[in-house]
């Protein structure tokens, strides 16, 4: 019986921390600042560039495409890039192509007319 007493606490513990880590990384949404920043190097090529893009571009973009790893956040890298995207008027094929020529696959296109809530 003294064993068993020893055991439930040791339980209780174990089970609390699995919810928290759950929990914390289901919640987890992907700010616009941190898409802002990832992409920030790639400004100037997706505006005013052509051939490849600067590696600098290509590990912000991949930076932000590992962080982007369940459907709301990269619902949420879309929306960001969208909104982005009217303002600053990129080349439409340089960010359709950037993930493919930085060798990444972002889980979407970017694009100013993609549906992000249909992204998965």
């Amino acid at each position: 019986m003294k064993g068993s007493n020893q055991v439930a606490p040791l339980f209780v513990v174990a089970i609390v921390s699995l919810l928290l880590l759950f929990v914390s990384s289901t919640d987890a949404v992907l700010s616009c600042s941190t898409v802002i920043k990832d992409v920030k190097p790639c400004v100037s090529y997706l505006v005013n560039g052509s051939g490849m893009p600067p590696p600098a571009c290509c590990s912000g973009a991949k930076a932000l495409a590992a962080a982007a790893s369940t459907t709301v956040d990269k619902q949420a890298a879309c929306s960001c890039l969208k909104t982005a995207s009217q303002s600053l008027n990129p080349n439409p094929g340089l960010a359709k192509s950037l993930p493919a020529n930085c060798g990444f696959n972002l889980g979407f296109t970017i694009s100013s007319s993609v549906d992000c809530t249909k992204i998965t």
